[in-house]
């Protein structure tokens, strides 16, 4: 009984819950056992607190007893991203300069799950600062990919989604600057989502206008996802960027008639992406998969020109703005290409922010007219498959060398630099049995119908529903 009980989506959980058919006390002390028995082997949760995760969910089950509201979530257990502050509890960003670091307040995506009723246990481990796709650091070490513990869980929340993956917590937060939500839901089998810059504001911001760095919801299905993102999205004025519809948009079925679709399908945006055969031959499929579903796919996509100028200039001038004074202060306690990074965002010039826009600009415009032919775009989520723990990025694909930690994740970032919403859905496996994920991009701010989309994929495939080997 209290192992099936991790076994059920978020949704059945909070409906269980709400019916008093199940104590949050129950659903709390069946996560906390499996988490005692498979964490170790994973690495996916630190900082966890028991006790206090036991005496929220007792007040939890108080609260419903007196007969008081509950939020969509109450009572389930949940633990947040180890970038994101929550209150009273240890958040180092997986850096050694803050290892010690107890904020005093949450920011405010955590504010918006515990209102929901959440009830935090721990933090989702994560790669220091959350710079890149491997999930590493020096306080909490490395996190282990559950469907093969020799390769990568991806990043930057592979914590998230690693947990989500073992059954060891029904929902995750995360953030995405470039595929920080996506990959990691590729390399473990859940649903990663990627919404439009405000569409989830972040609060407190030291960047607060940019677009290139969102929060987001993971799952292990489509329809747990929706139901996240209508409780951490909608308008905030500590956001001058979030957009003003309420998150209750996202709580409409998701079925669909899907019979007029028109997809845009490409492996490789036209020869432009670097894409491991195995992806590939997990991914063709798919074609016929939305096809299937009613939709007119047709092998296209969008002119990216820019794109990777755009991100790289953009991210590392952000990167200089948020920790370009850690770097001074401890230049040799910030790992070497997060250093490197920050001093790129140093030497960059106003005509090279400049241009960087300019060309911003003209990318989200190309994107915006080709979403007026096309409902979606789908192809890869990852140019590779999970790769071997020890390395710190896949340093060639097919051959052809990728130079930084960057290089290799542009079917991600380069989405990530169009503003459109992105969601990274299971798609099958390899030979070996590790997961690669589809993602589906939508037009600007059209997260209602994108996931619709993508839940009726994931009804008519089910790769969701294979569980680690743990």
């Amino acid at each position: 009984m209290s192992d099936s009980l991790c076994q059920r989506t978020a949704t059945e959980l909070a409906a269980l819950i709400r019916a008093r058919e199940v104590s949050a006390r129950e659903v709390m002390q069946a996560h906390l056992d499996r988490i005692e028995r498979l964490n170790p082997k994973v690495n996916a949760l630190v900082s966890l607190d028991p006790e206090g995760a036991l005496a929220g969910a007792a007040a939890a089950d108080e609260r419903l007893a007196s007969g008081a509201a509950v939020g969509p979530l109450h009572g389930l257990p949940m633990a947040h991203k180890d970038t994101h502050d929550t209150a009273g509890l240890r958040t180092t960003y997986g850096s050694p300069l803050l290892a010690d670091n107890v904020p005093a307040r949450d920011e405010l995506v955590v504010e918006r799950l515990k209102a929901a009723g959440a009830v935090t246990m721990g933090k989702t481990n994560v790669p220091e600062f959350a710079a890149g796709s491997h999930t590493f650091n020096p306080v909490f070490g490395t996190t282990a990919n559950p469907y093969a513990l020799d390769r990568s869980a991806g990043g930057s929340s592979g914590g998230a989604a690693v947990s989500l993956a073992c059954r060891m917590q029904p929902l995750a937060d995360g953030s995405d600057m470039g595929g920080s939500l996506r990959n990691p839901a590729s390399f473990n089998n859940v649903v990663g989502l990627r919404p439009a810059p405000g569409r989830v504001p972040t609060w407190p911001d030291a960047a607060a206008w940019s677009t290139l760095s969102v929060q987001g919801p993971m799952a292990r299905t489509v329809a747990d996802v929706a139901l996240m993102l209508s409780v951490i999205a909608g308008p905030d004025d500590r956001s001058p960027i979030s957009i003003d519809q309420p998150g209750s948009v996202f709580r409409e079925p998701l079925d669909a008639d899907l019979q007029d679709l028109r997809v845009a399908f490409s492996m490789d945006l036209g020869g432009d992406l670097v894409v491991d055969p195995q992806v590939r031959a997990v991914l063709e499929p798919a074609a016929q998969v939305l096809a299937k579903l009613g939709g007119a796919v047709e092998e296209a996509w969008p002119d990216l020109t820019g794109a990777d100028e755009v991100f790289r200039t953009l991210r590392a001038w952000q990167f200089e703005l948020m920790l370009g004074e850690l770097r001074d202060a401890h230049p040799d306690r910030i790992k070497p290409s997060l250093r490197d990074n920050i001093d790129v965002g140093r030497a960059l010039t106003g005509a090279d922010v400049g241009r960087a826009e300019r060309l911003h600009t003209e990318l989200y415009h190309r994107v915006r007219e080709f979403f007026t032919r096309y409902d979606v775009l789908a192809l890869p989520v990852s140019q590779v498959p999970p790769f071997d723990i020890d390395l710190e990025f896949p340093t060639e694909i097919g051959g052809v060398t990728m130079p930084s930690y960057l290089d290799w994740m542009r079917s991600a970032y380069w989405i990530s630099a169009t503003g459109c919403p992105a969601i990274s859905v299971p798609a099958g496996f390899t030979p070996e049995g590790l997961p690669v994920g589809l993602q589906l991009v939508g037009p600007h701010r059209s997260e209602p119908e994108l996931l619709r989309i993508a839940h009726a994929f994931e009804q008519a495939t089910r790769h969701a529903e294979l569980p680690p080997p743990l």
